[in-house]
């Protein structure tokens, strides 16, 4: 007999189906020479300090360095302590019982880093020695699978894959473990979480807030001229920026007295080919779903997973944007199946068969999976947003097999009463790939305009004229899209060429690991959303304020990190000497962080307004009544929005919180309201009463 596990029960089932084994057991399926079990992802993680019998945050333990690590049952959190998962156990003890009885392991958990961590854990803690080999696929397809088990990979090919899992993962905890209980002891004001990315992370959107915040915004003023010739209106703006609006004035009635006419001075005409875009990663899609459906990058992993368990795309955990050459000969037939489809039947028409572009096709581009395809089979009874998702996928394999976009662009500079002004004009000769969709410009940009045909010396009437009054922009504050951007691109600000040129590709983070980072952010009550934009609350300030100076926030060295564990799963590096420099770091880190001296802030105090006789304690994520009897309490978290001391103070001594924006209701929809005080204590909504036209 041979034992199958999978990460999931519904891919097992899909396995199952495909090998026979369709006997129902509990906790597996059973046919045809095969046992078919699951995991529910992580069944087994490195145990946590009072594992090893350190309990509670201790000056005199830190820093903590296990050797070796021991691992533990998942465990949930009940009451105040953390107790092993009752699911993760009883379906252990069936895998337990499936590896003695077998001959054999097959490991189908998802093919890549922490796909393959599930299983060497559960393998590990199990302490079994039985053979096993790999299913390595990236769709759940029939013929993926079937192809898959046909050509099963030795186990131990995978082993440089595990040594950068596990390197990731004991990196995580000592960094986390330890920086969290140092920090926390310094600030002797409740938990204080830091991670390895986590921290960087944060630290990107504090400082962008902060950049954001201290901008001084001016005003500045340029004149626009307005022009017509072979009945063509086009606009002109004028290079000079003035911040005094009387210097603009007088420029206006200069050029109005002499002729109200401006003269061509240059005209410089050049042929521009946009490249078509290549596939989508993972972190591609998260920041295209963020920014067009405002998905969170979380919700577009969820997504895409789904997609992919239900066989409409192919493994979306990938950081790769590119197809090797044996998957090339399989795209027309993917190209024509999006015929089916209502929704892509027109883009599918505007293909020109037999002209496909290769550009996407490289076998040294292509990591553990392929840049985001579609699989043929066409969706039915998708919700709304995996509708969105899933033609967002197969519109980018229609663009990216498309050639260039080519535009002829046009620069002229205009002279009016010695001011020269300048304007730009596109004409799109062969619309390419833009013509899939048939947009011709980038999101974010102008429309571009189309120009008659202008010569040196041509003067041109002003049919009208005006100022317009400008402002400088602040940096943007992130949304998700833009920090998975940053995170993506991470190394590029680092000073020294070498170090910057040898990180540019990595970043902080994985594509499968972003999303879950950034969730942390939340969870943590560090950051908020404010519409689409990330702001640090103020814990999160808070933190960022005591270690924006320290190893732990330095971006820079977390993308190194990225960089070597890349090379171990490559058999390029040592997982042992990384475990040995992650533990340096960890002793540095944890010195620096016991040294910080954090000033208490200082909080108001507020009677209990529901026993009106105890003063409120005041945290991070609850305000409550320390007597028990009472039980009053307020969580500050409201539907996605954090509380302020300003709002809590209002609510406790007013009744009456100020308008509170952004909330998030259980179906998803936006809603402002107040908090107020009822009777008793409850709280509840009131909201704005809308005024009368």
């Amino acid at each position: 007999m041979k034992t199958v596990i999978a990460e999931k029960p519904s891919v097992a089932r899909e396995i199952a189906a495909l090998l026979g084994a369709t006997e129902k057991k509990e906790g597996y399926m059973e046919g045809n020479g095969y046992y078919v079990t699951w995991a529910f992802g992580h069944l087994v993680g490195l145990a946590m300090p009072e594992d090893y019998g350190l309990k509670g945050f201790d000056k005199a333990v830190l820093p903590i360095l296990p050797d070796p690590y021991q691992l533990t049952v998942r465990k949930i959190k009940k009451d105040k302590e953390y107790i092993p998962d009752a699911l993760a156990l009883k379906q252990l003890k069936v895998i337990e019982k499936l590896f003695n009885s077998c001959n054999e392991i097959i490991v189908a958990t998802d093919a890549g880093r922490e796909g393959e961590l599930i299983f060497r854990y559960i393998y590990s803690y199990l302490e079994c020695q039985k053979p096993f080999e790999r299913l390595w696929i990236s769709s759940l397809t029939e013929k993926a699978i079937k192809d898959g088990f046909a050509n099963l990979k030795p186990g131990r090919d995978f082993d440089g894959l595990y040594y950068a899992a596990q390197g990731r993962s004991c990196a995580d905890w000592l960094v986390g473990i330890n920086a969290t209980q140092a920090l926390s002891i310094s600030a002797a004001n409740g938990i204080y979480s830091l991670g390895r990315v986590q921290t960087p992370t944060l630290g990107l959107i504090c400082r962008r807030y902060l950049d954001h915040n201290a901008f001084q915004v001016e005003k500045y003023y340029q004149i626009q001229l307005i022009h017509q010739k072979e009945f063509v209106e086009f606009k002109s703006l004028s290079r000079t920026k003035w911040n005094d609006r009387k210097l603009a004035d007088d420029t206006l009635g200069s050029i109005k007295r002499n002729g109200n006419s401006a003269t061509v001075i240059s005209v410089e005409s050049k042929t521009v080919n946009e490249l078509a875009p290549l596939l989508f990663d993972l972190t591609g899609l998260q920041k295209e779903a963020n920014k067009r459906l405002n998905l969170s990058a979380n919700e577009t992993l969820k997504i895409a997973q789904d997609l992919y368990e239900k066989k409409y795309i192919t493994y979306p955990r990938t950081g790769s944007k590119y197809i090797p050459e044996d998957v090339w000969s399989t795209i027309p037939e993917l190209v024509r199946s999006l015929q089916d489809r209502e929704t892509c039947k027109e883009a599918v028409g505007k293909m020109k068969w037999g002209r496909f572009n290769k550009r996407i096709v490289n076998d040294l581009r292509v990591t553990d999976h392929h840049g985001l395809l579609i699989t043929g089979k066409i969706p039915s009874a998708l919700n709304a947003r995996e509708n969105a998702v899933y033609d967002m996928i197969a519109f980018r394999l229609l663009e990216a097999l498309s050639h260039a976009c080519i535009k002829e662009v046009t620069d002229v500079v205009l002279q009016a009463s010695h001011y020269e002004f300048t304007l730009k004009g596109s004409k799109v000769t062969e619309p390419g790939w833009r013509g899939i969709k048939g947009s011709f410009v980038a999101d974010d940009a102008e429309p571009e305009q189309e120009l008659p045909e202008l010569r040196k010396g041509d003067e041109l009437k002003i049919m009208e004229s005006k100022i317009l009054e400008k402002k400088t922009n602040p940096p943007k504050l992130y949304t998700e899209g833009s920090l998975l951007a940053a995170m993506e691109n991470a190394g590029k600000d680092i000073e020294n060429a070498d170090e910057r040129k040898a990180i540019q590709q990595i970043g902080i983070g994985t594509p499968a690991t972003r999303a879950s980072i950034i969730e942390t952010l939340f969870s943590r009550n560090y950051v908020q959303r404010d519409k689409k934009s990330l702001i640090p609350t103020e814990k999160g300030l808070q933190v960022y304020s005591l270690v924006s100076d320290k190893k732990i926030a330095d971006v820079a060295m977390t993308a190194e990190w990225e960089m070597v564990l890349q090379k171990i799963e490559n058999n390029e590096a040592d997982a042992g000497a990384f475990r040995r420099d992650i533990e340096t770091y960890a002793k540095t880190i944890t010195q620096e962080l016991l040294q910080i001296e954090v000033a208490k802030p200082e909080q108001p105090k507020l009677v209990c307004p529901k026993c009106q006789n105890k003063e409120l304690l005041i945290r991070d994520k609850v305000v409550k009544c320390p007597e028990e009897i009472c039980g009053w309490i307020q969580f500050r978290n409201v539907c996605g929005v954090t509380l302020g001391m300003n709002d809590i103070e209002l609510l406790v001594t007013a009744g009456k919180t100020r308008l509170i924006k952004g909330m998030k209701s259980k179906s998803g929809k936006t809603f402002d309201a107040f908090i107020v005080m009822g009777e008793g204590g409850k709280t509840e909504f009131e909201f704005e009463k809308k005024k009368k036209k």
